[in-house]
């Protein structure tokens, strides 16, 4: 059974760093993409980032590029989420999800078949 966990939310202060971990079990296949999404109280569910192992192409929403990094271990089936220079607007559950092989739109959570539970995440200012 494919499960996810995600892992690495905390309360820090604006201008702080997180780093969060979204690990992988349960499955072989070495061809997937992992997601970040978020929501936030009273908000839709928004991605964030997104990695591929095949080729490990990344993609950010404008909202965090620049501040935030993906990275895969790809042999410990482990995505990371480095999060530097948090705003109060980070403030949001993150979810991490999996999608098998590449897709057009890494931010489309449709595309997504297995989600982990979500960290929470609060920038106070």
């Amino acid at each position: 059974e494919v499960q996810l966990q995600a892992s690495g939310g905390g309360l820090v202060q604006a201008g702080g760093s997180l780093k969060l971990s979204c690990a992988a079990y349960g499955f072989a296949n070495d061809d997937y993409t992992i997601g970040w999404f978020r929501q936030a109280p009273g908000k839709a569910r928004e991605g964030v980032s997104c990695i591929s192992s095949s080729d490990g192409f990344t993609d950010y929403a404008d909202s965090v590029q620049g501040r935030f990094r993906i990275s895969g271990d790809y042999y410990k089936k482990t995505v990371y989420l480095r999060m530097d220079n948090l705003k109060p607007e980070d403030t949001a559950d993150y979810y991490c999800a999996l999608h098998w092989g590449q897709t057009d739109n890494c931010f489309a959570s449709d595309d997504y078949t297995y989600w982990g539970q979500g960290t929470l995440v609060t920038v106070s200012s």
